[in-house]
């Protein structure tokens, strides 16, 4: 695979929050909350980053964006390294990477109308003045598919899915070419979670956008991405093409996860076999030695607790974190 086609590359990202107490607010240890993950997005692919709730898919797709700047590791974008860039740089890069975040209540502001919200980051980085703003805040709304009337209105008057709408034109106001989509369904209704991914994949179209699709719900990554990566307590154990992922999983995470997905066939469902996994996921703070997942994982052995498994290519594009793959 060629430079000039990878967008974005994040190598050996880490991302720890420190843990304070006493009225001195020492740190006494940190959360773990990203650990090390590596992986490149290619331009105009959608790739899917999924795991239970607490692994870290959020805070990654965050620092990736430098919302919370890295303990280590490095983001580049076309090249530009993004942690050593400065304030200013920064600022200047973020017109072409955006985010969609999870809860469209809690992402707009109650006290501005919808055209504030979606003019804010044209006038924060002078795109455009006067009349030229307004204009572009109506074609906005016409592309996510909403009437240009309801510009004047308040973030309380719709539903969610219209507001997800609202939030999605506000990430493409400044035409960037990679989207953060940090679980923009998971907070709607099944019945309009269809309509947003269906816009989702239309402005892919339409403008040639990149997508990091932030979920956990896997079936919905397997419609959307090309490529997936399966995180775990801070660390990615398995990448692969989406099809691949499906067909073989490698990874015993992986293997559970995909056995939790209900299938639509009365037969198959109760005829084939579940994994289900024992104990609960241990705390950040605290992350077992050797691999992470060997806390919960039905075939570990000792070598599990005291080596962390190799990061590696164990077929073409597929990659796994396993002692025992």
């Amino acid at each position: 695979m060629s430079d000039e086609q990878v967008l974005l590359k994040v190598d050996g990202l880490v991302k720890h929050f420190p843990v304070l107490r006493g009225v001195f607010q020492r740190q006494v240890g940190a959360v773990h909350a990203v650990d090390g993950i590596t992986f490149d997005i290619r331009r105009g692919e959608t790739f899917g980053l999924v795991g239970e709730s607490g692994c870290g898919k959020s805070t990654a797709g965050r620092t990736i964006l430098q919302l919370y700047r890295p303990t280590a590791g490095h983001v580049s974008f076309e090249g530009i390294d993004l942690v050593s860039l400065s304030r200013e740089n920064l600022r200047k890069m973020r017109r072409r990477m955006q985010m969609i975040f999870q809860d469209p209540y809690a992402s707009l502001n109650p006290r501005m109308t919808v055209a504030d919200i979606i003019s804010e980051p044209l006038l924060v980085h002078g795109v455009t003045r006067g009349d030229e703003t307004m204009d572009r805040v109506n074609e906005l709304l016409e592309v996510v598919r909403l009437s240009s009337s309801f510009g004047a209105r308040y973030p309380h008057e719709f539903s969610g899915g219209q507001r997800q709408r609202i939030g999605i034109a506000r990430a493409l106001a400044l035409n960037p070419d990679l989207i953060v989509c940090d679980e923009p369904i998971s907070a709607l209704d099944v019945s309009i979670q269809a309509q947003v991914i269906n816009l989702l994949e239309d402005l892919q179209q339409d403008f040639g956008l990149t997508y990091l699709f932030i979920a956990h719900d896997l079936s919905m990554v397997r419609h959307i991405s090309k490529r997936v990566a399966v995180m775990y307590l801070g660390v990615i154990v398995e990448l692969t093409d989406v099809k691949e992922l499906y067909a073989k999983p490698l990874h015993p995470y992986t293997q559970a996860l995909l056995s939790a997905v209900p299938v639509p066939d009365p037969v198959i469902e109760q005829s084939r076999q579940r994994l289900i996994l024992v104990g609960d996921v241990p705390s950040p703070v605290n992350p077992p030695s050797g691999c992470r997942f060997r806390t919960r994982c039905p075939i570990a052995e000792e070598r599990c607790a005291l080596t962390q498994p190799e990061w590696r290519e164990v077929s073409p594009d597929h990659w796994v974190a396993c002692h025992l793959v």
